[in-house]
């Protein structure tokens, strides 16, 4: 037995716990994916052992002693010891990376970066008796059996006891609806006399609210970097918000995350797609555009387009992907060109940084959307079903077509405020590479407040006339017209425009302007069915609401993608073609893959990241903080999962028990005992478990700009329920005005200024200051985690902001109303806001507050009438009991989640 013990082999070197945090710390900043000093990287283990600049490579597998790096490790010379001007390694872990080249340089990849595997969870015979009496009607779920083994293992013999129904409901109420519960459904659950089936039903019927899709929505919004205006400093209006009713309705109706994200990323791209499959597609149009006039259109293109990327990886797989444009990863494996082959999926959508955001998706709606349908049924006679789609979506989208932003060689022209082409007198430019093959008419949008002006287009290649046409004037509105194309070309042309007209005087005044052209062949077509053409250019002129939406470019519009160097726009090198990065599965199908290969890619099951940072996320958005605290970035420089076998089961489950739908994933997390746990602590808690990381007790955070406001909204009885449509300007102190337009912030009426806070207007220069002041995002970019500060900024706000402060008058008129003395009033009050009586030093705190205002106006210190600005009334006790339910939606468990 003493020589088997003896025997037994030492334990090896694991890459990942012993050997990556050295390397990242002491050496990857210098020998990195940013850096290779001395041709030497310790990114890949293919780079560790390359040559480096001397010729040799640093590293022998399995000799340590004879390998470079580690004599420059060891060296007594400081010029010549590594880390270079740093401090030595110690010598236990010079002998961790001595050990691991002497076993055979092992390079296994990050835990995130390996497929989610089936884990199966704790036995039970390990917890029995571990719960207590206090827990024995409350079942332990799987979720539980993990987080209780860990807590085994701090020493913590069992989980905290259930918190009261009162702060359950309250709990769930918020987490899951983002408000108040309902009276009759709370009161529901609070009367109920069976635990587990009445708390299971309160859970179903939160679920099932539509109240929950706006809740959610905010989650998501934040990722998708949503806003009502385009961003930078012109900051103009965007309609893009049935996005955001899209994302609301996708939650509500629960669809699987893998289609929520598929319909996301290339719904356009989906079998004769719906027009919810197209509004989807807004997610990565939420970008900004620059519409500020000198701007480089093409720079801001590539700008958006390198977003979505940074978005794709960092709202959806939780990765930090945005540092490869320029360089390689400093920390992961992922190279320059990989940023590049993953940019390409991208490249070819028809957007270019056009100030109408094209393309846009029209909507036809009622009269409108009957009128289409019928012509489509006609068209479906006529043609044949590829054809009938194409003149569908350029009905609907105009697309595909060349924008005038795309016309160069200008000559007595211009693109005017770098938006749309402005002809002159004798003026003209060019279309390049338009491909003219099997077209015989084209389609333009353009606006002229003259008669008589012609406009010609030829050919450069061949100097052939290829259209000349008499522009009737439109008034200076825009207007869409067709003419024939003149002859039959072969092949792609670049296009020579030519424009004179007898009646422009001015040398320096655009005669006519242009917006967007199109090429069609169906010029026989409408030949035969005059009164057809007419009902289609009137469809196609229609004045309708619209939406931003990805279009792919037609193989003849197709983009080279090129690496850009150090990711500079204008220096390109070599070309490349879509592709995921090596470390990962590839696609599923590799030859011409587009956005929708790309999508299947991203939620199959084979791919590691998708699951792990949803469950991730959701968890963070229940309990505060996720498994991995940073939910943006579950690299290798995060910090360590808190459960990590909890972490992958939980994303396993996802993807295979529940199919990735979201409500019965959320109904098991809420119905575990973990959740349930109440949030007091005590000093054992504190002392080993201090942030709460191990969930020893319920989750005790601050709720956030959303659930603040519509906690005060619900509670004061002012909250309007209204779903979807236009985002609403509600009350804010300091409006604001846009000086290249007349865009300001008027507030809404009718009832319009007491919706949901997912509704307020998001401007990105100027966002609502009440949200950002609790830590709302800006949604300049994609924020996957909100980091909460806790500023006195926070009190000013609940304290002094109008609709806190009309919230807590009407809450005044309630407790006024309801009760027949101070002590029952006040009691209301605290019971509608929290759920429960008002304990008896509380209520005494808030009477002597009542005392003292009532004092204040007898010595003229305040002025009640100032207090009753949203009540109309004179009544000084009404007065001082606006400041009672003030104080009492400022006390700290009202703005916290306990």
């Amino acid at each position: 037995m003493v020589f088997l013990f003896g025997c037994r082999p030492e334990k090896t070197v694991d890459y990942n716990v012993d050997v990556k945090p050295i390397l990242n710390k002491r050496c990857i900043s210098c020998h990195g994916g940013v850096k290779q000093s001395g041709g030497f990287s310790l990114l890949t283990r293919e780079q560790a052992l390359a040559s480096t600049e001397t010729g040799l490579p640093a590293i022998r597998v399995g000799k340590a002693h004879t390998s470079e790096m580690i004599k420059r490790l060891k060296s007594d010379d400081p010029e010549w010891r590594m880390p270079l001007d740093g401090d030595p390694l110690p010598p236990e872990e010079i002998e961790i990376l001595e050990k691991w080249i002497d076993e055979g340089l092992e390079w296994e990849l990050h835990w995130s970066y390996r497929p989610v595997e089936k884990i199966t969870p704790p036995e039970d015979e390990v917890l029995l008796g571990v719960l207590g009496n206090s827990r024995d009607s409350v079942p332990v779920s799987p979720l539980d059996q993990f987080v209780i083994r860990k807590l085994n293992q701090m020493g913590i013999s069992s989980l905290s006891p259930e918190a009261d129904r009162h702060i359950l409901v309250r709990r769930a109420s918020l987490d899951l609806i983002g408000m108040p519960a309902p009276g009759g459904l709370a009161e529901k659950y609070l009367n109920g006399s069976s635990p587990q089936e009445d708390y299971e039903g309160l859970i179903d019927s939160l679920l099932s609210l539509p109240s929950y899709g706006e809740k959610w929505a905010s989650m998501w919004l934040d990722i998708a970097r949503y806003a009502d205006s385009k961003g930078f400093e012109r900051d103009p209006h965007r309609n893009i918000w049935e996005y955001r009713d899209w994302v609301i309705r996708a939650f509500n109706q629960d669809m699987p995350y893998d289609q929520f994200i598929t319909e996301q990323i290339a719904g356009d791209l989906l079998p004769q797609p719906t027009e919810d499959q197209l509004i989807a597609t807004a997610f990565h149009r939420n970008t900004s555009t620059n519409d500020e006039g000198g701007t480089d259109n093409e720079e801001f293109r590539n700008y958006a387009v390198m977003d979505r990327v940074n978005t794709t990886w960092e709202g959806i797989m939780g990765t930090t992907f945005a540092c490869v444009q320029c360089h390689s990863h400093p920390y992961d494996p992922f190279m320059h060109e990989e940023y590049y082959e993953f940019l390409a999926f991208f490249n070819n959508t028809r957007d270019a940084d056009t100030s109408p955001d094209y393309p846009l998706l029209r909507h036809f709606r009622g009269e409108d959307s009957t009128k289409l349908e019928q012509w489509i049924d006609w068209a479906g006679t006529k043609v044949s079903e590829q054809e009938v789609d194409e003149l569908e979506a350029f009905i609907k989208t105009w697309s595909p077509s060349w924008y005038s932003i795309e016309t160069d060689s200008f000559f007595q022209s211009d693109l005017y405020d770098t938006k749309y082409l402005g002809l002159r007198q004798d003026g003209g430019c060019r279309l390049p590479n338009v491909e003219l093959e099997g077209n015989n008419l084209m389609y333009f949008r353009y606006r002229t407040s003259l008669e008589d002006g012609r406009w010609n287009l030829h050919s450069a290649k061949t100097n052939q006339l290829v259209a000349s046409v008499i522009l009737p004037s439109t008034n200076g509105k825009w207007s869409i017209m067709s003419i024939p194309l003149s002859g039959t070309f072969r092949g792609s042309h670049d296009l020579i425009f030519s424009y004179h007209n007898p009646n422009l005087v001015d040398p320096d005044q655009a005669g006519v302007m242009f917006d967007w052209f199109h090429f069609g062949d169906e010029r026989d077509l409408w030949k035969e069915n005059p009164e057809r053409e007419s009902d289609f250019m009137d469809l196609l002129g229609r004045s309708v609401s619209t939406t931003p939406i990805m279009v792919e470019n037609p193989p003849e519009m197709r983009r080279t993608t090129r690496i850009f160097d150090r990711g500079n726009w204008l220096v390109q090198t070599e070309k490349v073609e879509p592709a995921v990065p090596d470390i990962f599965p590839n696609l599923d199908d590799t030859t011409n893959a587009d956005r929708l290969d790309l999508a299947h890619w991203l939620v199959n099951e084979q791919n590691p990241l998708t699951a792990r940072t949803l469950v991730n996320r959701i968890w963070a958005q229940v309990f505060g903080r996720g498994i991995v605290e940073t939910v943006e970035d579950l690299g290798s420089q995060s910090p360590d999962p808190s459960h990590p076998e909890l972490l992958d089961w939980l994303a396993w489950e996802l993807m295979n028990t529940y199919e990735w739908h979201l409500k019965p994933f959320l109904k098991m997390i809420l119905m575990s005992s973990t959740y349930r746990q109440q949030s007091i602590t005590n000093d054992i808690l504190l002392e080993k478990d201090p942030y709460n990381i191990y969930l020893t007790r319920g989750p005790r955070v601050r709720l956030s700009a959303e659930q603040l406001r519509d906690q005060a909204l619900t509670l004061s009885g002012l909250i309007n329920t209204e779903m979807y449509g236009p985002s609403v300007m509600p009350y804010q102190p300091i409006g604001w005005n846009i000086p290249y337009s007349n865009e300001q912030w008027k507030t809404s009426s009718n009832g319009q200024q007491y919706r949901r806070a997912v509704y307020t207007y998001w401007k990105r220069s100027a966002p609502y200051p009440a949200m950002m002041i609790f830590d709302a995002a800006a949604r300049e970019v994609c924020e996957a985690r909100r980091i909460q500060t806790n500023t006195p900024l926070h009190a000013l706000v609940t304290l002094n902001d109008p609709v806190y402060f009309e919230a807590a008058s009407h809450l005044a008129i309630q407790m006024w109303q309801e009760g027949d003395n101070l002590d029952t009033r006040i009691n209301t009050g605290y019971q509608r806001a929290l759920g429960v009586p008002v304990t008896n030093d509380k209520a005494s705190a808030l009477a002597d507050l009542y005392f003292e205002s009532l004092a204040s106006f007898d010595r003229g210190e305040s002025d009640p009438v100032e207090l009753l600005t949203y009540l109309d009334d004179d009544n000084e006790e009404l007065a001082a009991m606006v400041v009672v339910a003030n104080a009492i939606m400022n006390m700290d468990e009202f703005v916290t989640k306990n």
